[in-house]
């Protein structure tokens, strides 16, 4: 199998030293860049796998290095912080991170983290539903359709109104789990075991970002919010 390569842009040379030794320990080929400029002029040489990016970085902050990244790539971004209620995880979630880890952090914590993204990024393919939907929903093919909406379950495609549209992988699964439950509410603890491969109860804004996100690329009204409860996808 493969090494995973990892990209890792953080400025303290003591936690970029301890966090690399930690990594390289579990079997991964670490990239360790201490500031944002440098990160994304090694993520364009390299292509790694998997990006950490601390949010406070010089040169070009870890936000703004994570946009860039998104622009290019939908390879998966985990964005790391000091502060587990800094504005700067919600920003870093907006700017396309798919998870984050807040620091201090334990080295074991992280690489379970790390994992969990890989192993969903490797297995797009989602949850399993019924694929019949309901009303105006069809699964010919495995392609759901929701309105102008097209969800092609095998094809890992989505259309609207017969335009492409680009989701990453995270944004796919979280689509995926609500179109084969449509009109099901889902709860934000749910969408964290079965999206981010949660076993325990996880940040729910890393859900509210993202659903956020996903409305934006497919239309706002096609996921509706249940308060106190979860989300919901129109069928």
């Amino acid at each position: 199998m493969a090494e995973t390569h990892v990209l890792f842009v953080e400025d303290d040379d003591v936690i970029r030293e301890a966090t690399t030794l930690a990594l390289e320990r579990d079997g991964f080929v670490v990239t360790a860049m201490p500031d944002g400029l440098s990160g994304l002029e090694s993520f364009r040489a390299d292509r790694p796998d998997i990006a950490l990016l601390d949010v406070m970085v010089p040169g070009m902050d870890g936000v703004s290095l994570c946009r860039r990244i998104r622009d290019e790539s939908t390879v998966p971004v985990i964005m790391l912080s000091a502060r587990a209620d800094s504005i700067d995880v919600v920003l870093g979630l907006e700017a396309g991170a798919d998870d984050y880890v807040t620091k201090p952090f334990d080295g074991s914590v992280l690489v379970a983290r790390i994992r969990a993204v890989l192993r969903r990024f490797g297995h797009a393919g989602g949850p399993q539903g019924n694929g019949g939907g309901e009303d105006d929903a069809s699964g010919e093919r495995g392609v759901l359709v929701f309105g102008d909406l097209e969800v092609d379950t095998e094809g890992m495609e989505v259309h609207k109104a017969g335009a492409a549209v680009a989701l990453t992988p995270t944004e796919m699964r979280l689509l995926l789990e609500f179109s084969t439950s449509p009109g099901t509410v889902l709860s934000r603890d749910r969408l964290l075991e079965r999206v981010w491969d949660y076993d325990w109860g996880g940040d729910t804004r890393v859900v509210d970002v993202h659903v956020q996100r996903l409305r934006t690329k497919i239309g706002q009204d096609r996921i509706e919010t249940v308060r106190g409860f979860g989300y919901k996808l129109k069928a």
